[in-house]
Formats: structure tokens, C-alpha cells, sequence
């Protein structure tokens, strides 16, 4: 294989670099730290999830290139629906209804595939929460064995950011953290991710802010609207989910995350 010579990245990540490959191709250059083992596995999620039929970034081969591991996607084209939300916030129940409508398809389709359960992920996250105390970590794993599984494809990290648009296209990227699982709980997680940016003052502007709140509510009113069972359950499912999340690493939403997994 003929290796370009890498520019500047097109973007930066915590795990990864991405950087041009070609006109059709982008590679995901991992950092050092990140082990093969969590790169062959993002590889064997993104192949699920295209045979799957939903719009996502095809991914190529995985290859080494100066001594970083990396994945050859499908160059991906469209700015990120946040980059576009924070341009212009008028259009936010343009962009709720759009994220709503991805949502309600992706969750029509069946994962059949060997990829992670939803379940036993949420599980292990509240069990390794050291915010929490015994008493609610207990709370929470009896709930959360109540719950209904699923075998429907989640995404897991269902946001603005991780939405490309174009004027005729839409591409959902970052699929590291999908399982087979309960759609309502990944609408549960899109609501903690969307609403925490306000808890954790990620969005300082008080306009913006009420903006943020407009979103969540008119995602969560579209997506219902397509799907129409579940908005009772899908209350139940945050608590466990904010529990789980306070495995992430994210000190400034521990106490609101707290305060949410203890309503239980």
C-alpha cells in the first residue's frame, strides 16, 4: 500500500487524529496509548452498523502507519449539526425534529451482529461508579434488571456532534459505544448528554442555553411522535443511565448525575 504523506489532522480527538487519505478516504490515526484491541473492536462495530443499512461511514482496513494503529473510513462530508446548531440556533426545531427523525430509524432496525448488549454495559458502569453509594448502585441494578431488553441498533453516543449534514445528506459518525439493545434507554442518553451540557455550563451563554432546552424538548416530542410507546418508560431509564455515565469522567456533572441516578 502506498502511504500518503500525512498533513496537518482535519480534526482531533482524544483517542485519535484524523487526517486526508485521499478524495474518498480519511484514516483515524490512533494515539500510542490506545490499544489494538480497542481498534480491532471500533473496527468490527463500524462493519455492523454499515451491513446494518444505516447511513454511517464505511470503514476500509485497518493498517499501521508510522507505528500508529489506524482505520481507513469513508470520507464522510457535511459540517457536525452542533458547528451548524451554534451558527444558526433559529433553526433549532429544524435540527430537533432531523436528530428525532435519525433516532426513530435507526431504532427500527435490528442489530444482528456479535456487538456488545446494552444491558450488561449499563450494568458494569454503575457497578464501577465510585460516586455512588452501595445503597443506590443496588437500587439501580435491581431497575435496571426489571427493564426490557432489546435487540435494536443503539448508537450509545446519539448527539449534535456526531451528526454530519449536507443540503442532501446526513451521516452519523463515533459508533464506539453502540450495543444491541432498549431504544428508550438511548433516547435516555441522548437526553443526559443534551441536557448535561447545560448542567455542566459546557454552554455558558444564557441564550444559547434556552435554545439547548427548546432542542431537547422538540427532539423528544418527535421522536414520541414516531414511536408513540414508551415516554413512560423512557423516564425510568434516566437514572440508570445518569448513573452509568458517572463512569465517564466528568467532574463538573458528578453532582447532578448523582442527583438524578439517586431518583431511582
Amino acid at each position: 500500500m502506498n502511504i500518503p504523506t500525512l498533513d496537518k489532522p482535519i480534526a482531533h480527538g482524544h483517542t485519535a487524529d484524523v487526517y486526508l487519505w485521499d478524495d474518498t478516504r480519511v484514516l483515524k490515526l490512533f494515539h500510542n496509548w490506545f490499544d489494538l484491541k480497542s481498534v480491532e473492536y471500533e473496527f468490527k462495530i463500524a462493519r455492523a452498523v454499515h451491513a446494518s443499512g444505516i447511513k454511517a461511514p464505511m470503514v476500509h482496513e485497518l493498517i499501521q502507519v508510522e507505528g500508529r494503529s489506524g482505520l481507513l473510513y469513508e470520507r464522510a462530508k457535511g459540517k457536525t449539526m452542533l458547528a451548524m446548531f451554534q451558527h444558526r440556533p433559529n433553526r433549532v426545531f429544524q435540527y430537533a425534529r432531523t436528530l428525532a427523525r435519525l433516532h426513530a430509524d435507526m431504532h427500527g432496525r435490528v442489530f444482528d451482529a456479535d456487538v456488545p448488549q446494552q444491558h450488561v454495559r449499563l450494568q458494569n458502569k454503575i457497578n464501577q461508579a465510585d460516586a455512588l453509594s452501595s445503597s443506590v448502585k443496588h437500587s439501580l441494578i435491581k431497575a435496571l434488571d426489571a427493564m426490557p431488553k432489546g435487540n435494536r441498533v443503539c448508537h450509545g453516543d446519539f448527539h449534535p456532534d456526531n451528526i454530519l449534514l449536507t443540503e442532501n445528506e446526513t451521516t452519523i459518525i463515533d459508533w464506539m459505544d453502540a450495543s444491541q439493545g432498549n431504544p428508550l434507554a438511548d433516547v435516555a442518553r441522548t437526553s443526559i448528554i443534551v441536557l448535561g451540557s447545560i448542567a455542566g455550563k459546557q454552554v455558558p451563554n444564557p441564550f444559547l442555553r434556552v435554545f439547548v432546552r427548546l432542542f431537547h424538548t422538540s427532539y423528544l416530542r418527535e421522536y414520541f411522535r414516531l414511536r408513540p410507546e414508551g415516554r413512560h418508560e423512557y423516564r425510568h431509564w434516566l437514572p440508570l443511565v445518569a448513573g452509568a455515565r458517572l463512569t465517564e469522567g466528568m467532574p463538573e456533572l458528578e453532582k447532578w448525575l448523582v442527583e438524578l441516578a439517586e431518583n431511582v
